[in-house]
């Protein structure tokens, strides 16, 4: 079982945004950085897959030379190479993302690698598209199933299930196959200290993909106005208890 897992390095959740002065970009000097937790499993998934069929498992992902920090982090626990398709350029949207994956992919086969397993995460965190997996599975003629909770590989099939209203949907594909997967497929590991140690120890592959063309100009950005919250002072020590009491009596909770 040979693992193809991509991932996307993103602001680290609950970071304060903020932009830069042209409000053309997103300051990231004092952002923390990771993957999306939907990447994580898909990390993790891997792993497991391949502990238990045999087999390699490689991760992928495009941006820049600051992203070899994420792919060490899946290095750490586990996956065997890394592969970072090295861009500062900005208009990487879901198909220029996607072409720059399957390029790579072909790249991989014409070296000697074959995947029989693509991992996306279900969606990006930051922005939230749901399209690189299936780009990538339409581009390469594999056949793609979303959003799934669960992976069984029986001989050359795959099974996959997600979640449904009122049950779920058993989805079997012939391998090489695409997958995206939820949070919530497994429990991601944490990096031990001599697995972090090793993955800065091996080499990254790096790749030039060619910058995409604009097809969109972006004239500004505006980041949502935060939601406003109000602290009220009821009083201090035993006088405050009736203010409490006339509280919890407005919001229902006691009656008298």
């Amino acid at each position: 079982m040979n693992v193809l897992v991509c991932v996307k390095r993103v602001p680290a959740t609950g970071s304060r945004i903020t932009l830069t002065e042209d409000e053309l970009h997103i300051d990231t000097k004092h952002l923390g950085f990771t993957v999306s937790p939907h990447e994580e499993c898909a990390v993790e998934e891997s792993v497991r897959l391949v502990e238990a069929l045999g087999g390699t498992s490689v991760v992928l992902t495009l941006g820049p030379e600051a992203a070899v920090e994420q792919l060490q982090d899946a290095l750490a626990i586990g996956i065997e190479r890394a592969i970072l398709l090295e861009s500062d350029a900005d208009g990487w949207d879901a198909a220029a993302t996607a072409n720059a994956i399957v390029e790579a992919v072909r790249e991989e086969e014409m070296a000697g690698a074959t995947f029989d397993l693509l991992l996306f995460g279900n969606e990006a965190a930051d922005s939230g598209e749901y399209q690189v997996g299936v780009r990538v599975a339409h581009a390469l003629g594999l056949p793609c199933v979303t959003g799934v909770k669960a992976i069984e590989v029986l001989g050359e099939a795959l099974t996959a299930r997600r979640e449904a209203v009122g049950g779920s949907e058993v989805f079997e594909v012939p391998l090489p196959a695409v997958v995206t997967v939820k949070e919530g497929i497994n429990l991601p590991r944490f990096a031990s200290v001599p697995g972090r140690i090793k993955a800065k120890k091996k080499e990254v592959a790096r790749r030039q993909p060619a910058p995409p063309a604009p097809l969109v100009e972006t004239i500004r950005l505006r980041v949502p106005p935060e939601q406003r919250s109000e602290v009220q002072v009821l009083g201090h020590g035993p006088e405050a208890a009736p203010a409490v009491v006339d509280v919890l009596e407005r919001l229902g909770m006691v009656a008298r």
